[in-house]
């Protein structure tokens, strides 16, 4: 008999009171609940990445998180990544670079890049970071080393490390 337990949640934003299953993971409350189903289950086992959303400010796997550890977590789902009706810059760079074929895994690249471009912004390193005192530059091997936990079945990675790359450009002459 499954066991119930009252969480509140922000979600893009809003905030929601929830009597979730103990044993829900976080991706299905966002997609069974919240009918927020752009984050895709992929292999519910944490390996694909399609499930990626912004946890606190950090990537996480929904499909590894339980709900109920998460109690008054912001989260931030595809769906809160536009501001205003309007796409946000790495969005629009993957527009531009063609960066999804069937669009499958698109949602959690989307939000892993949003936060790994956060994570090199405060200077993070990755494994192939070369000079750990100097700023981060993000090249194609950094980009691909921090998006390795994003598979794509469809082979866009040509695409997704170009908009990445474009989107962390525009970021770096825009000073934010």
């Amino acid at each position: 008999m499954p066991i119930y337990a009252e969480i509140t949640l922000v979600v893009n934003g809003t905030g929601h009171r929830l009597s979730v299953d103990t044993r829900a993971s976080l991706l299905d409350v966002l997609r069974e609940d919240l009918g927020l189903t752009g984050s895709k289950k992929g292999c519910d086992h944490g390996q694909c990445g399609a499930c990626t959303v912004l946890l606190d400010g950090r990537r996480a796997n929904g499909c590894l998180a339980l709900a109920v550890a998460h109690d008054g977590a912001e989260v931030v789902t595809v769906e809160g990544l536009a501001k205003d009706g309007r796409l946000s810059p790495l969005q629009e760079a993957f527009i531009e670079h063609d960066a999804f074929q069937c669009g499958y895994c698109t949602p959690g690249q989307l939000c892993s890049a949003t936060g790994m471009l956060d994570e090199a912004e405060q200077g993070w390193p990755s494994a192939v970071t070369g000079d750990l005192g100097a700023d981060t530059v993000l090249d194609d091997e950094e980009i691909r080393e921090r998006m390795s936990g994003n598979l794509c079945r469809c082979g866009a990675y040509a695409g997704i490390v170009a908009a990445v790359r474009q989107a962390a450009q525009r970021r770096e002459a825009a000073g934010t």
